[in-house]
């Protein structure tokens, strides 16, 4: 849609409507003040719709009158304008109801199907669950596929972290720190490794640990627990307390493991 196509076309727009609203004791400056825009460029303005024929100034004292013409343009406009934002609000309203998922087998054009988060990736499955979508086209499996109508629920429970806190490098850093007892802890199992520090590089090397965030751990870590992801971050010396405070006030679970060799 062509609207206020043309550079300026809005600015006309705008005087035309407050002439239209105040004549005829309105001012250059009022309208200056009010668009937050110069009396120079209001007067130009002024000046180009009064040749155009949309306004016509009357009177000894100059005062501003909108013609019928001015108010059929202003008419006109207005619903162009309208119809635009209309739009413009369709397409975000659309948007924002669209959700991305993994298709969990092929999937046609308007199928119904259940939502389940799987190792933090939100899968359409046709398995009944909790919460239900449309597929908005078709998709074979695992293909990303955009679902629409949503409603329901996603039973999602938050993942555990467990926080190996680790000497400083003036306490022996990787040198100082119970390899064994690391190993212990990873084969646990964890859906994602994160590490904070020089020291947690230098230890994840010695015991061949592959990290999936080093940098933003934090945040990161928060994001993959609150997909219901169990997470093991290595962390040095004090930077253990600067991600268990952003834990707990997302309230999610953590506990803390010193490996210090002198614990």
């Amino acid at each position: 849609m062509k609207v206020f196509k043309k550079k300026g076309e809005l600015t006309k727009f705008q005087i035309l409507n407050e002439i239209a609203k105040q004549q005829p004791h309105l001012r250059q400056k009022d309208i200056a003040k009010k668009l937050e825009i110069t009396v120079q460029a209001v007067s130009e303005n002024i000046k180009s719709l009064t040749d155009e024929g949309f306004v016509e100034i009357r009177g000894d004292r100059a005062r501003y009158h909108i013609t019928n013409r001015g108010i059929e343009k202003l008419k006109k406009e207005a619903a162009d304008l309208r119809k635009y934002a209309d739009e413009v609000s369709e397409t975000m309203n659309t948007y924002k109801s669209i959700w991305p998922a993994i298709a969990d087998s092929d999937l046609k054009q308007g199928e119904n199907v259940w939502l389940k988060m799987k190792e933090g990736t939100l899968y359409a499955v046709k398995e009944k669950d909790s919460a239900y979508a449309e597929a908005l086209h078709d998709a074979r499996k695992g293909e990303d596929v955009a679902l629409i109508k949503l409603n329901g629920i996603i039973e999602l429970k938050k993942g555990h972290v467990v926080i190996i806190k680790l000497p400083v490098i003036n306490r022996g850093g990787s040198r100082a720190s119970d390899l064994e007892k690391i190993n212990e802890i990873y084969k646990r199992g964890f859906d994602r490794v994160g590490i904070m520090g020089t020291v947690s590089r230098a230890v994840i090397n010695k015991v061949n640990i592959s990290p999936d965030f080093e940098f933003a751990t934090p945040h990161a870590t928060i994001a993959a627990a609150k997909r219901g992801l169990n997470v093991l971050v290595f962390a040095v010396g004090n930077m253990t307390k600067s991600i268990t405070s952003k834990l707990g006030d997302e309230g999610i679970h953590y506990t803390v493991e010193d490996v210090s060799i002198n614990h």
